[in-house]
């Protein structure tokens, strides 16, 4: 079944209200040196870099658009230029979101690197966790690993400037569990020691609970998927995008009747109506 069909199940629901506010991701990238049948990571393959994306996002806009993007991009003049690099990235974070259709890359970028300039956790943090959360529902392994370094790069920075923040560590976790190369399993356990050693310490995280939940359903081991994210619902029973995983886990596992149970207890917590349509669809595919 294509990924289209079940966003709602392999994103959850905080990613697609990213993808409702910000619009889907750029035109398909392919690779300058890719190869047939070569995937992220092997040697045949340059990686994605931020102009890639850039460029990519550019070929698809009308010639007053990209006119806009060009002034953005040049407003920086001698002076304050870290101020007037601030204010340029925020004008281009805000104009791709705001005014260009299909344009999350771009957007997430650009707040990114307006986090960077800034230094502060929050925006380190509220950057990074657009593109962790945005990771999973990324089909393209190039562009997921591109993602995930960028989400990196901004908790690790959060990580200096608060050493102890446990949700950030979480998060870096998550960067390694499902933005790893292919076939490079050590970053897969990686990612799983950061998210255990906050679980081990503190059994009560409900976040590093769901993200290992996550890691269950990303490795296949959907019987403690279950178990982690059953955990998470009993403690936090309107957490719809544990709800949302929990189901996913159910039917990657087989188990319609379970997962139909849980898209069924989503329903009660969500008021958009075009989402509780689309929970509906998936209802009737398992029925």
């Amino acid at each position: 079944m294509k990924k289209q069909q079940i966003i709602l199940t392999i994103s959850g629901f905080s990613i697609l209200a990213i993808l409702y506010f910000f619009g889907n991701t750029v035109p398909p990238l392919k690779n300058k040196t890719q190869t047939a049948g070569s995937e992220q990571g092997t040697s045949n393959e340059k990686p994605i870099e931020a102009q890639d994306i850039l460029q990519a996002s550019k070929s698809g806009l009308t010639a007053a658009q990209l006119s806009r993007v060009n002034s953005l991009e040049h407003t920086v003049v001698r002076g304050d230029v870290k101020n007037q690099q601030i204010n340029a990235y925020r004008l281009l974070a805000g104009y791709w979101k705001d005014s260009v259709k299909n344009a999350f890359l771009p957007a997430a970028y650009y707040l990114g690197e307006l986090a960077k300039l800034e230094n502060s956790e929050k925006s380190l943090t509220f950057a990074a966790q657009l593109f962790l959360e945005n990771l999973r529902a990324q089909d393209n392994p190039a562009l997921r690993h591109w993602m995930a370094g960028e989400a990196k790069d901004l908790f690790e920075r959060a990580l200096q400037l608060n050493p102890g923040n446990d949700s950030t560590r979480i998060g870096l976790g998550g960067c390694y569990l499902f933005g790893g190369t292919a076939g490079n399993p050590q970053e897969v356990m990686q990612g799983i020691q950061q998210i255990l050693e906050v679980a081990r310490r503190d059994s009560g995280n409900m976040y590093a609970q769901y993200m290992l939940g996550l890691g269950g359903i990303e490795s296949g081991q959907f019987d403690k998927a279950i178990d982690r994210l059953t955990k998470v619902v009993r403690h936090e029973p309107d957490n719809v995008e544990a709800i949302f995983a929990l189901a996913e886990a159910y039917e990657r596992k087989g188990d319609k009747a379970g997962a139909v149970r849980w898209y069924e207890v989503s329903k009660r917590l969500i008021s958009n109506p075009a989402w509780i349509k689309e929970i509906d669809q998936r209802i009737k595919l398992l029925q």
